[in-house]
């Protein structure tokens, strides 16, 4: 399956992407803004690169259960200097993780080349045009509700078809406004108006995903379920765990995984593959 963005393409039959996580928050649930300076931001981002990622996603608005909406000049103030900076320095693709398309617009023009929209081009009606305008490449995730409240007791009467049923709406977006079915992403949102039951079960069953016919990201890393599935422990403790989430999905069929640890997730994404195909890499 080819994913093609920026005079770039990838047969992402051949490799599992891995897209580095770069939360430059104050707020973060997984990092407690260790990276809102935009130098240790641009150096973190350096180092992922130098681990293994191939493609870094940045992000300026925490979208933890319960946060709130970062005003927009305040979410361009954080991402579009490390934006401007990584772009002169990666040699790796950037990613903007926003719903905002003015975000998205300025984050494209800075050197962006995929835009990671969490509302899968529902929350601001401008953001499907702005793909379509550039050359990049987009995510597609769902969704119920929104960070503030999708977690408040989420309910499903058909997990899979509702969120099949949403990103395929998505699609639909994307395919209107004139985005190429070659540069969209899927994601059915781990931890985004789920429960720790249903996050398993998306896991588990990953391959139902593929009716789509589109690439898939999953994005597990530190999450709670998986806090959940060990005892409590806090998100600086589910190295281990992210790893077997990371291994589950790569076999059943993830195209990109989206993680923080990256040194350590290449050699779990490298020998699920290859276990997936049964036959070892070509170096």
């Amino acid at each position: 399956m080819q994913l093609s963005f920026r005079n770039r393409s990838y047969n992402l039959s051949e490799k599992t992407l891995i897209m580095g996580i770069l939360n430059v928050t104050p707020d973060s649930f997984s990092d407690g803004g260790r990276f809102f300076d935009s130098k240790r931001a641009v150096d973190r981002a350096l180092q992922m690169e130098e681990e293994g990622a191939d493609i870094i996603d940045v992000g300026g608005e925490s979208t933890r259960p319960g946060s709130e909406p970062v005003p927009l000049e305040e979410e361009l103030r954080r991402v579009i200097p490390v934006i401007e900076a990584l772009a002169k320095r990666l040699s790796v693709p950037i990613s903007i993780d926003t719903y905002k398309a003015e975000v998205a617009k300025r984050a494209l023009e800075a050197g962006a080349s995929v835009v990671n929209d969490i509302s899968g081009l529902r929350f601001d009606p401008k953001m499907a045009e702005v793909v379509a305008d550039s050359d990049a490449a987009v995510v597609i995730m769902h969704i119920k509700g929104t960070p503030k409240d999708m977690q408040t007791n989420p309910h499903y009467d058909d997990l899979f078809g509702e969120i099949i049923g949403y990103l395929r709406e998505g699609i639909e977006i994307a395919r209107a406004h004139g985005i190429g079915e070659d540069r969209i992403v899927v994601d059915p949102g781990i931890g985004f108006g789920k429960t720790a039951e249903h996050n398993l079960q998306i896991i588990n069953r990953l391959e139902r995903f593929s009716v789509l016919g589109r690439p898939l990201l999953i994005g597990p890393s530190r999450k709670s379920f998986i806090g959940m599935v060990l005892g409590g422990v806090p998100p600086s403790e589910r190295l281990e765990g992210t790893a077997a989430a990371v291994a589950v999905a790569v076999l059943k069929g993830a195209s990109i995984v989206r993680v923080h640890d990256v040194k350590e997730m290449v050699p779990v994404v490298r020998v699920a593959e290859a276990i997936r195909k049964e036959r070892l890499p070509t170096h």
